[in-house]
């Protein structure tokens, strides 16, 4: 059974740092790349940010450039989100997202809420 799950989301002030882990399981993670996106109350599901299959390649959406890092450790079928200076509009859903070419598959999100 194919899974992703997300954790690590919570309530913090601005400012502040939270760091996200998404695991895999049930399909060959070190062969997919790895996405995160967000999606906020009444928008769209946005990119944050992706790593390709070995972990060297990074790439990120220009609001969150400098503040946050991706990273996997595919020993752990692990992937990270580490979100630093944290804004109100970060506050969103987090989701994982894994992708071959063909294949794709999402997490079930984790709630990120920026807020003094």
């Amino acid at each position: 059974q194919v899974q992703l799950v997300e954790s690590g989301g919570g309530l913090v002030q601005p400012g502040g740092s939270l760091r996200l882990s998404c695991v895999a399981s049930g399909f060959a993670f070190s062969r997919y790349e790895i996405r995160w996106y967000r999606q906020a109350p009444g928008k769209e599901r946005d990119f944050v940010a992706r790593v390709d299959t070995t972990g060297d390649r990074r790439h990120y959406a220009a609001s969150v450039k400098g503040r946050f890092t991706i990273s996997r450790d595919n020993a752990k079928n692990t992937v990270y989100l580490q979100m630093n200076s944290l804004k109100p509009e970060d506050t969103a859903v987090y989701y994982c997202n894994a992708w071959e070419g063909v294949s794709m598959y999402w997490g079930q999100g984790t709630q990120v809420t920026v807020s003094s």
